[in-house]
């Protein structure tokens, strides 16, 4: 009896050992696949930043562009602006007296269009 005693001592040993490294194996795969998943996330996030610093690259380029055709846009404005004020300084004389002239020279005459009730 003590050798059968001792044969349900040996398996219960073998079945605890092999319990624990049934443990170890879950303990391990459970770790890599930890370690796996944050790399994969790691992997994730540097894509994501070499994608987000393309897009910004390429939206820098394109309101860098915008940004210089509006400069040049209001570097035009500003010409026109100027033209038309310096062309108003060199009419200005020549316009104020047609202006006067036509409001102080006054030939009353009789409107084409009246007709004279008989």
């Amino acid at each position: 009896m003590a050798s059968q005693s001792q044969g349900i001592q040996q398996l219960l040993q073998a079945e605890k050992r092999a319990a624990e490294k049934v443990a170890d194996a879950r303990k391990r795969k459970a770790r890599r696949l930890k370690q796996a998943k944050e790399e994969a996330q790691m992997e994730v996030e540097q894509y994501r930043r070499e994608r987000e610093q393309e897009f910004q690259s390429k939206q820098q380029a394109a309101m860098g562009s915008q940004g210089n055709l509006s400069a040049e846009v209001e570097q035009a404005t500003r010409r026109q602006v100027q033209g038309m004020q310096s062309s108003q300084q060199r009419n200005r004389e020549r316009v104020l007296a047609q202006l006067l002239g036509m409001v102080c020279d006054v030939r009353p005459q009789v409107h084409p269009n009246y007709r004279i009730a008989v």
